[in-house]
């Protein structure tokens, strides 16, 4: 492992920085920054694409304030069961995605994404919904 990367039992090559939850079956891509400082619980089965970020934590604020406002803000993200994450995405602080929701390549997670949703875009938006009505050949669904 390159040094200055932390252990990760996922993804040799992907960067989880705090003490995330993640749950069993949960498989994690390459090129990867797992944000778990502000606390993160990813459920059982998800797939998480190359190249996604989820942050729980900002300094934007702390910096276009020359650091008078001091503070580096933290919220905790929680991503369900079998949530399909896309390459490149990016899933900001204190986002609830809920169980079975697909999140399109690319999209930036601002807000909560209810339960068997397709978000995509920047920001993210729901735009579809996942049907497992037939187990053998789930599908999507526009809104």
């Amino acid at each position: 492992m390159p040094s200055g990367l932390p252990e990760n039992p996922y993804n040799a090559n992907a960067w989880i920085i705090g003490e995330p939850v993640i749950g069993d079956g949960t498989w994690i891509g390459a090129f990867t920054l797992i944000d778990g400082s502000g606390g993160l619980t990813i459920g059982a089965g998800c797939d998480i694409s190359s190249g996604v970020h989820i942050y729980t934590h900002s300094s934007a604020m702390r910096c276009v304030s020359g650091r008078r406002y001091p503070t580096v803000d933290r919220e905790p993200v929680t991503i369900g069961d079998r949530v399909f994450i896309g390459a490149n995405a990016v899933i900001n602080m204190g986002v609830t995605i809920g169980d079975e929701s697909i999140i399109g390549a690319g999209a930036v997670v601002t807000r909560d994404v209810p339960a068997r949703s397709v978000a995509v875009g920047v920001p993210a938006r729901v735009v579809g919904r996942v049907d497992l009505s037939d187990p053998a050949a789930p599908t999507t669904s526009p809104l």
